[in-house]
């Protein structure tokens, strides 16, 4: 009997135990006074459970706390990091553009660090996510291109350099599909000045864009209809050295056959390109596909390239590619008016663009040069003859002041008006010499008046 007393007693203390354990309350680690956790420490964990859980706000004032707090704290940089990364994960219009400047701001104060790489991609990220169709504001996607070129230049062996260049590529596709909307409405209506205008920077800056090879026949062709065969076969040309495998290459060989210009052969850099691309598994265009793009915001990039190397440079010279005046100013290739650059450069998709080739003289270069010489007439009319003599006429003619001057009277109301009528003598036969002179210097008179139309004689 007293064994089993013994045995239920030992039982009850057990389960008392047991209950003691299971119901023993928590001890909060933060207010504990063995926990030997620095404050700022403290902060940082607590905030970034916040932002993890979606309390961004709470988050984030608890990081500016650490900030103001400690100031020489070594969770700073990250605390600066996490609140921009907080900004870009809860998204919308303000978020994002308060990301970017906490991006940019953690560039400027910790530009050693490597997570400064990181940042400078999310600030290329935040405007890609903003990018809006071609037919939209480009404003991020220029933005984009720009802070993605800035991304490769800076850390070109980084480990999202890869990731960095084909977001490049789908910017530059955006962006170059913009531009040749509009030159292909402008192809279209007829206005050629405009459809070259729009598709020569076009073919220049974005070899890899998917409607290159198109962009080059509508330039050919703008160029042969306006009589100007030898721009024409250097477009078609670049069709056939730079897109072998393109659906215009077959017309283009027959183009230069017919104008008696060299055919290219093929670039093997080229074909090997277009060989990969043509490969590279793509979505199925449909109307299916295209319905459900009309429903979305965000572009369509399933076209873009996926291999080769984007452009680099920034868009800093525009406009540079049309003019032909006079002095040093740039012609179309990026050469000068001079004669020293290129009309028409052939550039490789995923290389530089080389920097030789000189530009084909044109007829009306040839007329102005005769002009200049005195072979043809003058501007006003003239033969050249007369306008030589009234050149040397005014030259040798003594000034209409000094024949006034040496006339004088007694009567100080008839100097004056001598005084008057020399004046005006003298400043017509200022007049006459500059206009003399301008017609003797006809090349510099005829480059100023024509500009573009040396190029673009439409």
């Amino acid at each position: 009997m007293a064994l089993l007393l013994m045995g239920a007693f030992l039982l009850v203390t057990a389960n008392q135990c047991d209950a003691q354990l299971l119901h023993k309350k928590k001890v909060d680690k933060s207010t504990d006074t063995t926990n030997t956790v620095e404050p700022d420490k403290q902060l940082y964990d607590k905030a970034m459970n916040d932002i993890k859980h979606g309390r961004h706000e709470v988050g984030r004032l608890g990081l500016q706390t650490l900030i103001n707090t400690y100031p020489d704290s070594e969770y700073l940089a990250k605390a600066k990091l996490a609140i921009a990364d907080s900004y870009f994960k809860e998204g919308g219009t303000s978020n994002v553009t308060l990301a970017i400047n906490g991006y940019k701001d953690f560039i400027v104060f910790f530009p050693f660090l490597p997570e400064a790489a990181y940042a400078q991609l999310q600030v290329a990220m935040a405007n890609y996510n903003e990018m809006a169709k071609p037919d939209r504001d480009n404003t991020h996607a220029k933005a984009a291109e720009e802070e993605f070129q800035t991304f490769l230049l800076k850390y070109p062996k980084d480990p999202l350099a890869p990731q960095a260049e084909q977001h490049l590529r789908d910017v530059q596709e955006v962006l170059a599909e913009s531009q040749f909307r509009v030159a292909y409405y402008y192809y279209v209506k007829g206005d050629r000045r405009a459809a070259a205008g729009r598709l020569m920077p076009l073919v220049r800056r974005y070899p890899l864009y998917s409607k290159s090879d198109t962009a080059l026949w509508m330039l050919g062709d703008i160029f042969e209809k306006s009589e100007r065969k030898d721009l024409a076969g250097s477009y078609y040309a670049q069709i056939v050295k730079n897109y072998p495998l393109s659906v215009h290459d077959d017309d283009a060989k027959g183009k230069l056959k017919a104008f008696g210009m060299p055919v290219p052969q093929p670039d093997p850099k080229a074909l090997a390109w277009m060989t990969a691309e043509q490969n590279t598994p793509r979505p199925k265009e449909n109307l299916i596909h295209k319905s459900k793009d009309m429903l979305h915001s965000t572009p369509d990039v399933h076209a873009a390239a996926a291999h080769g190397l984007p452009n680099l440079e920034p868009d800093s010279n525009e406009g540079g590619d049309l003019l032909a005046g006079a002095g040093n100013k740039p012609s179309l290739g990026g050469g000068t008016a001079s004669g020293t650059g290129a009309v028409v450069q052939i550039v490789t998709p995923g290389e530089a663009a080389p920097a030789g080739g000189t530009p084909a003289a044109t007829s009306e270069d040839t007329d102005s040069s005769s002009a200049a010489a005195g072979t043809t007439p003058a501007a006003n009319g003239s033969t050249p003859a007369a306008a030589a003599d009234g050149a040397q006429a005014g030259d040798n003619a003594p000034p209409a002041a000094a024949t006034g001057a040496s006339q004088t009277t007694d009567d100080g109301s008839a100097s004056s008006d001598s005084s008057k009528s020399d004046s005006s003598k003298a400043d017509n036969t200022q007049a006459g010499s500059s206009d003399s002179t301008q017609n003797q210097n006809g090349k510099e008179s005829s480059s100023k008046k024509k500009g573009i139309r040396k190029l673009l004689p439409w």
